[in-house]
C-alpha cells in the first residue's frame, strides 16, 4: 500500500474506483467504430479448440448460467442487448457476433485496471481486487466466446448453404 487510509475509506474508494472504471472502459468501448468489430483480429478468433464453443459449454456449463449475467445495455441504453438473437439472417447473426467482440473488449479492458488498488489497498486486499476482477469478468468473456463460435458455426452452415444454392441455380 502507497497511500495509508483508513478501512472505510478504502471501501468506499474500491466501490468508486471499480464503478468508475468499468462504466468508463464500456463508454470507450461503445464509441469505437462498429466496423473494428467485423474485422476478424486476431484476439477475437474463434480458434478450432474452442470446437464452435462446445469447448466452453463442456468446460464450464456455460448454458446453466449465462442467463443470469446482467447485460451492460442496462446501464448504456445505446448499446446492443446480447440476451438473444435479433433475428437470424446471416447480416442479424454478423451484428451479433461483432457486438460479442466489443463485450469481450470492454470485459478484457475492465481486468486491466485491478494492478491500481494496490496503491491504497493492503497488500492482501489489492489480491481481492485482482481475484474480483477475474471473477467478475472471465465468466462473461467466456459467454461471448461461447456465443460467437456458435453463431460461427451457424454462418459457416449459412456460407455452405448459400454457395449450394448458387451452384444449384446456375
Amino acid at each position: 500500500m502507497i497511500v495509508s487510509l483508513p478501512v472505510n475509506w478504502i471501501i468506499i474508494i474500491d466501490v468508486f474506483a471499480w464503478t468508475f472504471f468499468h462504466l468508463a472502459i464500456s463508454a470507450i468501448c461503445l464509441k469505437l467504430p462498429f466496423s473494428w468489430f467485423l474485422k476478424d483480429h486476431f484476439w477475437f478468433q474463434t480458434f478450432s479448440f474452442e470446437q464452435s464453443g462446445k469447448l466452453w459449454q463442456r468446460l464450464f456449463r456455460v448454458k446453466m448460467w449465462k442467463g443470469l449475467i446482467l447485460d451492460g445495455t442496462i446501464f448504456f441504453k445505446k448499446g446492443y442487448s446480447k440476451k438473444g438473437l435479433h433475428g437470424t439472417k446471416s447480416r442479424d447473426l454478423m451484428v451479433f457476433a461483432a457486438e460479442t467482440k466489443r463485450a469481450e473488449l470492454t470485459h478484457w479492458l475492465s481486468i486491466v485496471p485491478a494492478p491500481l488498488f494496490f496503491i491504497w489497498n493492503p497488500v492482501w486486499a489489492g489480491w481481492v481486487m485482482i481475484l474480483y476482477a477475474a471473477l467478475f469478468n472471465l465468466p462473461i468473456i467466456v459467454v461471448q466466446r461461447y456465443n460467437r463460435g456458435r453463431i460461427s458455426a451457424i454462418t459457416a452452415g449459412l456460407g455452405k448453404q448459400e454457395m449450394k444454392q448458387n451452384l444449384v441455380s446456375k
